[in-house]
């Protein structure tokens, strides 16, 4: 296939279906100021050129018709494609090697350029763990910094909500493409993330599944997108550990909330604070290390101002509303709300997570939970 035959957009389609192009194979090949004319030269001149073998044969001959679908399911989604050549690219994603050929995007592109802090840690936190999550989400999308995280279970999603609540912006990267939410369990969040300003962003093509290679991949968007990286809980082999160490290998800031000796979910940021991570106690010690120009009076009124507005509280899916039924204002066991609606535990406890730290349910002696009225 021709150059002359691919129009821009399509041409941008077929770079970033490429299985393993990234921006330094652009470099390395003098294209990274017209990445489109790689689609005119075979599959040899290509590989001469330095493109990998497989990725040269893609654009050599790249397949019209997925290429259709893509821009076809790309429409329906209301989802974009940013090429690495685009305004709208991330600047310090640029800066991270490997960097995505081109990234795609559901929600908000322009809050890719804004100032954003990594918040990581454990999909399966402690109760405390996941309201500082919350709290440090809230209080930092307040001082102007977008969160960004993977919409993992656990502290990904609190920080996800907590953003949310300060009707602060947020951003979430999947290991996966955007035709799938994973986890799903977090599908109303990803929604509320768009609705919210937001956005979810992926640089894999549709069609590819959550497989366990994607997630080191992703985290290190995660870490590239961002100014810092405020790990709060984890254990000593927790995914955030690798998020972290690349966040130090790009050159950006490692932060690590403390916590008790006895709990091995604070271990993994004992680890890095051994190693020289910034050991953080209130969110103003990361606004005050990444030189955010917002004082503590200046979110306390912004705070202000948003309880004055009166926003309302966004709506819930099906799902939730059938476990708030499901609820009532006497406490249950996870158990019974299993029988009661027939949801799996996993998606209850993460759907009663978020509830819980958007002041909805509460937490009762013996894991139950009921309704706040």
């Amino acid at each position: 296939m021709k150059q002359r035959a691919i129009d821009a957009a399509t041409g941008w389609l077929a770079l970033a279906r490429a299985p393993g192009l990234h921006a330094d194979h652009l470099r390395a090949a003098g294209a990274l100021e017209d990445p489109l004319a790689l689609l005119g030269a075979g599959a040899a001149a290509l590989a001469a050129r330095g493109i990998p073998q497989a990725d040269a044969a893609w654009l050599a001959r790249p397949d019209a018709a997925q290429l259709e679908a893509d821009r076809r399911w790309m429409e329906s989604a209301g989802v974009r494609l940013v090429g690495c050549d685009s305004e709208r690219y991330p600047p310090l994603l640029r800066l991270i090697a490997g960097a995505p050929v081109a990234l795609y995007v559901r929600g908000n592109v322009e809050v890719l350029l804004s100032a954003q802090l990594a918040i990581v840690g454990s999909r399966n936190p402690t109760a405390g763990g996941a309201r500082t999550a919350v709290e440090f989400a809230q209080y930092l999308a307040r001082g102007g910094l977008t969160i960004t995280s993977g919409l993992a279970l656990g502290i990904d999603a609190a920080a996800h909500a907590g953003a949310l609540r300060a009707a602060g912006r947020t951003i979430a990267v999947l290991g996966c493409g955007l035709d799938e939410t994973y986890p799903p369990e977090n599908g109303e969040l990803a929604g509320r993330i768009v609705a919210g300003g937001g956005a979810l962003v992926s640089e894999f093509p549709p069609g590819t599944p959550p497989r366990p290679m994607n997630f080191p991949r992703r985290n290190r968007l995660i870490s590239g997108l961002s100014l810092g990286t405020l790990v709060v809980e984890a254990a000593r082999m927790s995914g955030s550990l690798i998020t972290a160490r690349l966040a130090a290998e790009q050159g950006r800031e490692v932060f690590a909330i403390p916590g008790s000796i006895h709990n091995p979910l604070a271990r993994g940021c004992h680890q890095l604070l051994r190693s020289g991570a910034k050991l953080v106690e209130t969110a103003d010690d990361v606004l005050s290390e990444l030189k955010i120009p917002f004082t503590k009076q200046d979110i306390t009124e912004q705070a202000a101002r948003s309880t004055e507005a009166g926003a309302e509280a966004p709506g819930l899916d099906k799902d939730y509303e059938i476990l708030l039924d499901a609820l009532g204002f006497e406490p249950q066991s996870i158990d019974v709300l299993v029988d009661r609606t027939g949801l799996p535990s996993p998606h209850l406890a993460s759907m009663l997570l978020i509830l819980e730290l958007e002041g909805r349910v509460g937490l009762h002696p013996g894991g139950r939970y009921a309704r706040i009225g």
